[in-house]
C-alpha cells in the first residue's frame, strides 16, 4: 500500500510516475487508474484510491459509497489547495488567524464583532471595515486575521500597505498602465489597506487613492487599518474636499472597530520583563 501523498497545489502536484518504486510495485489495473488519475488531474483520487478501495472492501461498501468516498476525497483536497492559493494570492506579511487573537489583552474588541466578520456576507455586499487604533494594539493582527479567514471562504484577498499601493499607481500611471492596475484591484472581494494614514500623500497619490475606492464603491470591500482618526484624515490628504470623498466612500455602511490606545506589544514585553525579574 503506497503512502498518502499530501498535494498543496493541483499544478505542482508531484509526477509519481517517474517514481518507479511506486510504479512498478502497482497491479496492471491499478496502473492503468493512476494514469488515468494523472491524465485527468485527479491527485487525490491518485493518491487515495488503493486505501479507500481496501477500506471499502474491509467495511464491505457499496460501489455507490466508494465512489462517494473518493469524490468527497477530491472535493476536499480541490477546497484546500484552493484556499492556500488564496492564501498565497493575499500576500500577508506574516500568518495570523483569528483563533490566536487574545481579547483578553485587547477588551477594546468585542468578540462577538469580530466573529461576524469571519463570514464573507459582509464581503459579498461590498460594505468597508475600518480599524482605528494606536500603535500596537491589535489592528494589523485583526487585519490579517479576517483576512485569512474570509480567503478561506474562498473569496479573493489582497492585503497592501496604503504606500505600497500608491507606490504602485504611481508607477502604473508612469507607464500607462494604470486602467489596467485599478481594473485588477477592482476585482477583488477584499482589500486589507494596513497603515492607511501613516503618511502625507500629496494630491496625485490621494487622487490615484481614491480611484481605487471609487472603483470598488458598494460593489467590493475594503478594510482600512489605520492609527488616525477620521478628523485627522485631512493631514493624509492635504485636499480637504478630496479627503471628505474618500472618508465617505470608507465609512458609508461601515464596521467600525477601535482598538484602543494601549500597546499590545507593550504589555507583552513588560510582562516578559517582570517575569525574569522575579524568576
Amino acid at each position: 500500500m503506497s503512502a498518502t501523498v499530501t498535494v498543496t497545489n493541483q499544478d505542482d502536484a508531484p509526477d509519481t510516475s517517474s517514481v518507479p518504486g511506486r510504479r512498478m510495485s502497482l497491479p496492471p489495473e491499478d496502473m492503468l487508474i493512476d494514469e488515468a488519475c494523472r491524465e485527468l488531474r485527479l491527485p487525490a483520487f491518485r493518491d487515495r484510491f488503493i486505501d479507500l478501495a481496501t477500506t471499502a472492501r474491509r467495511e464491505q461498501a457499496t460501489y455507490k459509497q466508494f465512489l462517494l468516498d473518493m469524490l468527497q476525497a477530491e472535493l476536499a483536497d480541490r477546497d484546500l489547495r484552493r484556499q492556500q492559493r488564496l492564501l498565497r494570492l493575499a500576500r500577508f506579511p506574516r500568518p495570523k488567524r483569528l483563533e490566536d487573537f487574545d481579547f483578553e489583552k485587547n477588551p477594546n474588541v468585542a468578540p462577538e464583532v469580530v466573529a461576524d466578520l469571519k463570514s464573507p456576507t459582509w464581503v459579498r455586499e461590498g460594505r468597508p471595515l475600518v480599524l482605528i487604533g494606536d500603535s500596537g494594539t491589535g489592528k494589523s493582527h485583526l487585519l490579517i486575521e479576517i483576512g485569512t479567514a474570509i480567503a478561506e471562504t474562498g473569496l479573493s484577498v489582497r492585503y497592501t500597505t496604503t504606500s505600497a499601493l500608491v507606490n504602485e499607481l504611481a508607477e502604473a500611471d508612469a507607464n500607462r498602465r494604470l486602467s489596467s492596475v485599478i481594473a485588477r484591484y477592482s476585482k477583488i472581494d477584499l482589500l486589507c489597506l494596513d497603515e492607511f494614514g501613516y503618511l502625507n500623500l500629496d494630491r496625485k497619490g490621494a487622487k490615484l487613492l481614491f480611484q481605487i475606492f471609487t472603483e470598488r464603491e458598494e460593489r467590493k470591500a475594503t478594510a482600512v487599518a489605520t492609527n488616525s482618526p477620521f478628523t485627522e484624515w485631512d493631514k493624509t490628504f492635504g485636499d480637504a474636499r478630496l479627503c471628505a470623498a474618500i472618508a465617505d466612500r470608507i465609512t458609508f455602511r461601515c464596521t467600525l472597530i477601535q482598538t484602543g490606545t494601549d500597546s499590545y506589544r507593550y504589555q507583552t514585553t513588560e510582562s516578559e520583563r517582570r517575569a525574569k525579574t522575579h524568576g
